[in-house]
Parts: C-alpha cells; sequence; structure tokens
C-alpha cells in the first residue's frame, strides 16, 4: 500500500506543478529523491555516549537505524581524534521518506514552540531544502521524560529540481509549512 503523502503528490502535486512550471513531460516535474536526516554530536564532553544516545534517538524518529559518522582527522582544539564516533545520520528513501515527510509536515513542524512557519530561504541553489530542528521532543516517537540530553537534527530534503523555484514550488505544493516575508507580516498590523 503507498503512503497517502506518496499518492497525494501523484495526484495533485505532479499535475499542478506541471502547469504552473509549463514542463511538457511529466517526468520534468520535480520530485523528492531523499531526506537526509543527520546530527552532530563533537561538543559534547563524553561524545562515544552521546552519538549513542542520537543513534537511538534517531532510530525512534525514522524507523531506520542510522550509520554513525568518524572523524576524518584529528583536530587538537576541538579534542576530537581521528576514527572517533562524532555523529549519526540516516537516508530516508521510498516509503519510510514519503512517511516522514507527511508525519513531519502535519504534525512535528506544528510542534515547534512559537510556529510561524519554517523560514524559506535554506535552499542551497540546486533545488534542495535543508532545515534545522534544535530539540528532538517535538518528534512524537520521543517520549519527554525519555531524554537523557538535548539533540538537534539537520533535515535536507534532496529533490530532482535543478534550481531553488522548481524545489521550492515542489516543497510547497506538498504542504512544507514555509513562512511568509516578515515584511507583509508588519504591513498588515
Amino acid at each position: 500500500m503507498k503512503p497517502t503523502m506518496q499518492t497525494y503528490y501523484q495526484e495533485k502535486v505532479v499535475p499542478a506543478l506541471k502547469e504552473e512550471l509549463k514542463c511538457t513531460n511529466p517526468h520534468q516535474v520535480p520530485r523528492l529523491e531523499k531526506i537526509v536526516v543527520t546530527t552532530h554530536c563533537g561538543g559534547a564532553s563524553d561524545r562515544k555516549q552521546a552519538v549513542e544516545d542520537a543513534v537511538e534517538e534517531i532510530a525512534k524518529i525514522t524507523g531506520q537505524k542510522p550509520s554513525v559518522s568518524y572523524a576524518r582527522k584529528s583536530v587538537a582544539n576541538f579534542k576530537v581524534r581521528e576514527g572517533e564516533a562524532v555523529g549519526a545520520r540516516v537516508t530516508l528513501r521510498g516509503a519510510h521518506m514519503w512517511e516522514f515527510l507527511d508525519r513531519f509536515i502535519h504534525v512535528t513542524a506544528p510542534n515547534i514552540r512559537d510556529f510561524r512557519g519554517i523560514s524559506p530561504k535554506s535552499f542551497d541553489g540546486k533545488g534542495n531544502y535543508a532545515v534545522g530542528i534544535a530539540d528532538q521532543s517535538i518528534f512524537p516517537e520521543v517520549e519527554i521524560d525519555q531524554i537523557k540530553r538535548q539533540i538537534g537534527f539537520d533535515l535536507i530534503f534532496v529533490t530532482t529540481a535543478t534550481t531553488d523555484e522548481p524545489g521550492r514550488a515542489l516543497l510547497r505544493a506538498l504542504g512544507m509549512p514555509f513562512r511568509e516575508n516578515a515584511k507583509k507580516e508588519e504591513a498588515a498590523v
């Protein structure tokens, strides 16, 4: 069974974007390739335990076991040795990706404290979007009383769009809650 977000993309978003972006072929319409969830625990004093906690939290949130990231070289100022575990990451594709996107847009993002929308400025110039999450407690899978330490995440939405505008149109059509311009808000007040 297909995830509801994938069905919504195929039935509603593709025809709308085909018309909006003036694509002649449905394969020209940008699509979501993958979502990468990553965290870095380099600043923690007990780095080994912090990485284990991060792996556990990411596994709860995404439903997929993350891989551990290791330091490539030693840096004395940061007290990091080559080969030491410093973070964790997981790449979501297919059904897991669509289900995670659905939960993020409809459940998790509105749980952010003082939520007014996600900044639309974090595009990389090639249609990919990154958003930072400062606290894992906004995810419904995480039990607040079980949190051992606060862990921040980066979510990277990788699209097939070649520039920012088609990528932004894709994510907006999927329901990503982008913040409207602050100038419009000030004019309304």
